[in-house]
């Protein structure tokens, strides 16, 4: 049997993990079937669950149950969460095992309205990788200031950790500084690294969407202009892949890795075209590069199965990528700036999408138990 085009992903370096969960893709047997197909690992955030949890009656019976239990609202979404999570890293747990831990990995994000507290999200982030109670859990942190300390402080403790909503090159760098800072802790104190994994989640589509409406309002017919729609995104994702491989050649990460340590991969997160113009897997296919892992809604793997194809993106040097981003700012449209406004409008998201989650969690659970 031919295999698919996420199985020759694999095979040449780049894993594919899908960006959704729910109960039905839980029980339903298609989640089992994507993982045949190639599947390697699944991401959630605050607002896939309120998507899932919001919009359905698939979680209403256990809602009402734990209510009936006397659990308060927060503790309910803990239990359906991760309930939902420990199904899911079970189903991978194959991968995990095949792979030799490298794959296999379900990430549950801290709970956002703590994002700005550095000791609160560490306690959080070592009770949800206890309570989930499995070897392939990701614990997902945002990348901002007080995140890099808490990157830090789980990966010392052995943690597996998803760095999430990284925007900029200086995220990165500070995301796998705080990386490697925990490796080294985790080392000295006698910890054992080969079995610790991490990635740092790039946010891709959106930066896109913010600079192609820049571009559109000041373009008109200025073709110059226009030429740099669609394009800052993955020259970003490119120039942040340039100082992963700065990192894999410095001597303080040849240290660590001879220690046993891995290195921190990439991931392409926020991988659907939003932009109709634009392929359905434009994001797929310009950001092929190994060794790396790209998250995708359940929409774009399913048309990446249907009608994607295997090509190494990032064969030719950075200096293009460089230059794009060189051309946006001499237009006074600043990368930097960008991505801080996004990182910013990332974190706000995920808490509403997290109070909303709570507030209709709270609403069911009232109705189900006075019915």
């Amino acid at each position: 049997m031919a295999k698919t085009t996420i199985q020759q992903l694999a095979d040449y370096g780049q894993s594919a993990w899908l960006d959704h969960i729910s109960r039905p893709l839980l029980e339903g047997g298609k989640l089992k079937d994507l993982i045949s197909q190639g599947l390697r690992g699944m991401t959630s955030n605050p607002s896939i669950f309120n998507q899932a949890i919001s919009s359905s009656n698939d979680y209403d019976v256990k809602i009402a149950r734990l209510k009936g239990k006397g659990k308060s609202t927060f503790e309910i979404y803990d239990a359906l969460t991760i309930a939902d999570i420990q199904d899911a890293a079970d189903l991978f747990k194959p991968v995990y095992t095949a792979t030799k831990g490298l794959d296999g990995y379900v990430s549950l994000e801290i709970n956002p309205k703590i994002a700005h507290k550095i000791d609160e999200q560490i306690k959080e982030g070592v009770r949800l990788f206890q309570a989930v109670g499995r070897p392939n859990l990701m614990v997902k942190v945002p990348a901002t200031r007080e995140g890099f300390s808490v990157i830090e402080e789980l990966t010392s403790r052995g943690i597996n950790v998803n760095a999430t909503l990284i925007f900029s090159l200086e995220q990165y760098v500070f995301t796998v500084e705080a990386y490697l800072a925990g490796l080294t802790r985790l080392l000295k104190n006698k910890g054992k690294a080969d079995k610790l994994h991490s990635v740092a989640s790039v946010f891709v589509s959106r930066v896109d969407t913010t600079i192609d409406g820049i571009l559109e309002k000041r373009a008109g017919k200025d073709e110059n202009l226009r030429s740099l729609e669609g394009k800052a995104a993955v020259a970003n994702c490119r120039v942040i892949f340039e100082q992963y491989q700065n990192f894999v050649n410095d001597q303080r990460y040849k240290t660590l890795a001879g220690q046993g340590a891995n290195m921190q991969r990439v991931l392409w997160g926020s991988t659907s075209t939003k932009n109709p113009h634009y392929n359905d897997i434009k994001y797929v296919t310009e950001l092929i590069a190994r060794p790396t892992v790209n998250t995708l809604p359940e929409k774009t793997l399913l048309a990446f199965l249907d009608h994607g194809r295997l090509q190494d993106s990032f064969i030719s040097s950075y200096g293009g990528s460089k230059k794009i981003l060189s051309d946006l700012k001499a237009q006074g449209i600043d990368i930097n700036s960008v991505c801080a406004d996004l990182l910013r409008d990332g974190v706000k998201a995920f808490e509403d999408a997290f109070e909303a989650l709570l507030n209709a969690i709270e609403k069911k659970a009232a109705a189900l138990v006075n019915q």
